[in-house]
């Protein structure tokens, strides 16, 4: 069963949307105490051990969006692997199956069309700025900057990937209610852990400040990188 919802711009979407995307992201280690309070109620993060959570930085690249619905755009995002609280998890091993699922933070884009499409359906954080990506080779460099300021600048070198289908969800708040939404990958995924070919630095604007208090490790736990089909279904309340 699909639902049509028609967003502020006029383009109408059928749920699940599937986008075709490249992704390269990395995992950092962060302070507990830090993430669970940048997080909402209900949600508690997902530990490494009791004093270390995570934080995931993701550059993307769209080139379709629906059935070319609108055009294709870049975002950058900041996410922290979480669960529903009192969700029984693993430390270390529910962090790595899903290391790009968990409650997204901020979500630049680079279109008015794809911040209402995040936003109007499912509360994504999403603004619209200038984010300039590069790819050279494996590595893709990003810096996000709007009028207000830098908010992110970050370098992932991409792993090798192989064919693979993963699934996972992402939590988002839209209006007052709280949302989990089951996304899954399928293409080419691909992660190595440790090594030195990611960082990011946060800036002076307002967003950026805000995550510039969470203690956070400068060299990745894990880099990962996509050459998929990226699936985003309905957000269900979270009770």
């Amino acid at each position: 069963m699909t639902d049509s919802i028609t967003i502020s711009t006029g383009h109408t979407f059928e749920l699940p949307v599937t986008l075709s995307a490249t992704i390269a992201g990395a995992l950092f280690a962060a302070d507990r105490a830090d993430v669970a309070a940048l997080l909402p109620s209900g949600l508690e993060p997902v530990e490494m051990r009791a004093d270390r959570a995570a934080m995931t930085v993701l550059v993307v690249r769209y080139d379709r969006v629906g059935s070319e619905t609108i055009p294709p755009y870049d975002e950058v995002g900041v996410l922290f692997p979480a669960v529903e609280a009192g969700t029984r998890t693993v430390p270390y091993l529910s962090l790595l199956r899903r290391p790009v699922s968990g409650y997204v933070y901020t979500l630049p884009v680079t279109t008015e069309p794809a911040r209402a499409f995040g936003v109007d359906i499912w509360g994504y954080p999403k603004l619209v700025a200038d984010i300039d990506v590069t790819d050279a080779g494996r590595t893709r460099d990003a810096t996000v900057t709007t009028e207000e300021g830098t908010l992110l600048s970050v370098s992932i070198r991409r792993p090798s990937t192989v064919p693979a289908r993963l699934s996972g969800y992402n939590f988002t708040v839209r209006g007052d209610e709280l949302l989990r939404e089951p996304t899954t990958m399928c293409g080419r995924v691909g992660a190595w852990f440790g090594g030195s070919h990611g960082s990011f630095s946060f800036g002076e604007h307002p967003i950026g400040r805000e995550l510039n208090g969470v203690d956070v490790a400068e060299s990745p736990l894990l880099r990962m990188a996509g050459d998929c089909e990226f699936t985003i279904g309905e957000g269900k309340p979270i009770e």
